[in-house]
C-alpha cells in the first residue's frame, strides 16, 4: 500500500471464516499491537493479519484504538455482512435480557403465517417451536430425535418465504438424513418445493439444496455462489457434527458460509456432548459475535441451573416427556473377566504377572490408546492382526484347556480358543432370551471384527449386519424390520447412530462396548426409543461392562457429560441416562458347563 491508500483495509480472508486486516507499511507496528489484543489473531505476513470473524466482531471496539480510525476502509461485502451480524448479535443480547421488541410470534399465529402452500399437520409442541424460532429469526432447535425437527425447520422456512425474508434454503446434513428431508418436503409442500442434492441435475435452481458434511469443505465456492444468488436460509442438521467450530473441517466450512445466509438455524438433540465448548461452537454459527460469549458467560460460575435459565431464550427444545414416551429402562450388567483375559488385560495396562513380565516389551508395543483398551475389555484377541479387518475371532466350543507354560503374549491372538469373552456370552444369552419371547434385539459393538464375531456367534438368529463396509446397508435394515426369522441387528453407533428408526419392530438393545462420545450414545439410544412407539411399549437397554477395566472409566465420564447436558438443557431424562441401574448378569446361575452346552447348541447352526 502507498501513502495514499487506507491505513487499514478490512475484508474477508480467502476462507471467509476470518477477517483479514491489511495495513499500510507505516502502520506495521500498529497492526502487530492490534493483533496482540485478539487471542485468535495472527500475522499472515509483514503487513497483513487475520482474526476469526466471531472474535473480530466481539472485540470490534479495539479498532477504535487504531491511530488513524478515519482512514480505515471496509470492503463493501464484508461491511454489509458484518453490520448484519452485529445487529443480530445485539438482538440476541436483548433476547437474553428478556426484552421484547414486539415481534414475538405466538403458536396460535403459526398456521396463518405458513400460507396456502403448506400442507402438513403440526403438533402443539411443533407449533410452539416454530413460533419461538420465528421470533428469534436465527435459532437453535435442540429437541430430541423423533420430535419432528425437520418439519419444524421447513415450517419456519415456509413462513419466512411467505414474508419475503428468504427464497431458498441450504440444508447440511448426514447422508442418512437425505430421505427424511426429501420425504418431509413432499408432505409439507406437495410439489411446490424443488429439492435437489448438490451436484444433481438442475441443483442451481433448487428451492431446497442438500449437501452432506463430508462434501461441504470442497464445495465452498459453488455453495457460496448458490447462497448469494438470493436471500437464503442455512440449516445445519445434526449440527453437533461441527461442534469443534473453526478448529474442525466441518466447522470451518459451516462458519465460512454463515455470513452469506440471511437466516441460520441448527438442529440437534445433543448440542453439548462434551461440555460447554461444543455449545459455544454451535451458537457461534447461529449468532457470530455473540453466541460463543453468551455460553461462556452463562457457565463460567459453574451453576448449570442458572446457565440453563440464561441460555433458554436462545433455543427451543421438546423433551421426551413432552412426546409422551415411556421412560427407557437402562441397566448395566457387569461381567467378570476370566483368568487369562484378566492377566492379558492387566499386562496391557502395565500390571504384569511374572509370566507377563517375560513379554513386557511386546505388551508395551501394543500401546495404551483408548480404542485398544476398549477392545481389550471385550477381548484382547481383537488386538491381534487377522487375515482381514473383517475376520471373526476364532472361538473354540468347548474351550481348550488353559496352557500354563506358553508365553502370555502368544496366547493373546488365540484367546478365544481357551476362553469365550464374557461380553459375547452375555450378549448371546440376552438375544436368545429375547428371541424366545418373540422380541428382536439391536446389538451395538464398536469394532468390525467384534461385529463379525457376533454375527457368527448369533447365526441361529439370522442376524442382519451393518457397519461402514457393508455393501447392502439398506437391504440389511429392511430385512431386520420385515423378516420374522431375523431376530437381531448388529451394528456400530458410528454407522447407524443417526437417521434410522427401528422403534416399530425393536425394543431391546445391548451395548457390547461404549466409548466416550456422549452424543453418539444418545443418538444410538434413540433408534428404538422415539415418537411413534405404541402406548405401553417397554424399551430395555443393557450396557455390558467388564469389571476393573476402561469400561468403568467410560461409564463415569459419560455420566458426567450427560449430567452436564441434562442440566444445561433442563432435561432430567438425559441426566438419568448417565447413571443406569445395576442388573444381575443373564448368566447368573449358569456354570461353565451350562455356558458350554448353550454355545455348542448354537454352534450346530453355524454354516
Amino acid at each position: 500500500m502507498d501513502e495514499a491508500s487506507p491505513s487499514l483495509y478490512v475484508t474477508f480472508d480467502p476462507t471467509r471464516t476470518r477477517a483479514e486486516l491489511r495495513a499500510r507499511a507505516s502502520y506495521r507496528e500498529s497492526l502487530a499491537s492490534l493483533m496482540a489484543r485478539f487471542p485468535g489473531g495472527r500475522m499472515v505476513d509483514r503487513l497483513a493479519a487475520s482474526v476469526p470473524i466471531d472474535e473480530f466482531l466481539t472485540g470490534l471496539e479495539e479498532l477504535a484504538k487504531w491511530p488513524d480510525p478515519g482512514s480505515v476502509v471496509w470492503e463493501e461485502t464484508f461491511r454489509v455482512r458484518a453490520t448484519e451480524m452485529l445487529k443480530d448479535a445485539e438482538r440476541s443480547q436483548r433476547i437474553l435480557a428478556g426484552d421484547s421488541d414486539g415481534s414475538a410470534v405466538t403458536a396460535d399465529e403459526v398456521s396463518e403465517l405458513l400460507g396456502s402452500e403448506w400442507s402438513a399437520d403440526l403438533t402443539d409442541f411443533q407449533r410452539r417451536d416454530v413460533a419461538k424460532l420465528l421470533s428469534l429469526r436465527h435459532g437453535a432447535n435442540f429437541s430430541v430425535p423423533g420430535a419432528g425437527k425437520t418439519r419444524v425447520a421447513l415450517a419456519v422456512f415456509a413462513a419466512l418465504r411467505k414474508r419475503g425474508l428468504t427464497e431458498r434454503v441450504l440444508v447440511v446434513s448426514p447422508k442418512s438424513a437425505y430421505e427424511a428431508w426429501t420425504d418431509e418436503s413432499v408432505q409439507c409442500f406437495g410439489e411446490g418445493l424443488t429439492v435437489k442434492l448438490l451436484g444433481s441435475w438442475g441443483y442451481r435452481a433448487a428451492d431446497l439444496l442438500i449437501v452432506n458434511y463430508e462434501r461441504l469443505g470442497r464445495s465452498l465456492e459453488v455453495l457460496a455462489e448458490w447462497l448469494s444468488a438470493g436471500p437464503a436460509m442455512m440449516i445445519l442438521d445434526e449440527a453437533h457434527r461441527m461442534k469443534l467450530g473453526t478448529a474442525g473441517v466441518y466447522g470451518m466450512a459451516c462458519m465460512s458460509l454463515a455470513p452469506l445466509s440471511e437466516v441460520r438455524m441448527i438442529l440437534t438433540g445433543t448440542p453439548a456432548p462434551n461440555g460447554s465448548r461444543d455449545l459455544e461452537s454451535l451458537l457461534s454459527f447461529v449468532w457470530p459475535g455473540r453466541g460463543r460469549r453468551a455460553v461462556s458467560q452463562a457457565v463460567q460460575g459453574g451453576d448449570l441451573s442458572h446457565a440453563s435459565r440464561v441460555l433458554k431464550p436462545m433455543y427451543t427444545r421438546t423433551t421426551k416427556q413432552e412426546l409422551g414416551l415411556p421412560p427407557v429402562s437402562l441397566r448395566v450388567r457387569t461381567v467378570e473377566l476370566p483368568r487369562l483375559h484378566r492377566e492379558i488385560y492387566d499386562a496391557i495396562v502395565g500390571r504384569f504377572t511374572p509370566r507377563a513380565e517375560r513379554s513386557r516389551s511386546d505388551f508395551d508395543a501394543i500401546g495404551r490408546t483408548v480404542l485398544r483398551l476398549i477392545m481389550a475389555a471385550t477381548s484382547p484377541a481383537l488386538l491381534a492382526l487377522g487375515a482381514s479387518r473383517y475376520e471373526p475371532l476364532s472361538l473354540q466350543v468347548p474351550p481348550l484347556e488353559l496352557p500354563q507354560s506358553d508365553p502370555l503374549f502368544e496366547l493373546l491372538g488365540s484367546l478365544g480358543e481357551y476362553e469365550i469373552p464374557p461380553k459375547y456370552q452375555e450378549a448371546l444369552a440376552i438375544v436368545a432370551t429375547n428371541a424366545a419371547h418373540g422380541r428382536k434385539t439391536l446389538v451395538w459393538a464398536s469394532f468390525v471384527r467384534s461385529i463379525s464375531t457376533l454375527e457368527l456367534l448369533l447365526s441361529e438368529f439370522a442376524p442382519a449386519v451393518v457397519h461402514g463396509g457393508s455393501p447392502n446397508r439398506q437391504e440389511q435394515i429392511d430385512r431386520f424390520r420385515s423378516d420374522p426369522s431375523c431376530r437381531v441387528l448388529i451394528s456400530n453407533p458410528a454407522t447407524l447412530g443417526e437417521g434410522i428408526s427401528l422403534h416399530q419392530v425393536c425394543h431391546d438393545a445391548v451395548y457390547v462396548d461404549r466409548d466416550f462420545q456422549a452424543g453418539r450414545f444418545l443418538q444410538s439410544l434413540d433408534r428404538i426409543h422415539r415418537l411413534g412407539l405404541a402406548p405401553g411399549t417397554e424399551t430395555h437397554v443393557t450396557v455390558l461392562a467388564a469389571r476393573g477395566t476402561i469400561d468403568e472409566v467410560v461409564a463415569m465420564r459419560l455420566n458426567e457429560k450427560l449430567e452436564f447436558m441434562g442440566r444445561i438443557l433442563d432435561d432430567s431424562a438425559v441426566q438419568q441416562l448417565g447413571d443406569p441401574d445395576d442388573e444381575p448378569s443373564a448368566l447368573a446361575g449358569m456354570d461353565a458347563a451350562d455356558v458350554d452346552a448353550l454355545l455348542m447348541h448354537l454352534a450346530k447352526h453355524v454354516s
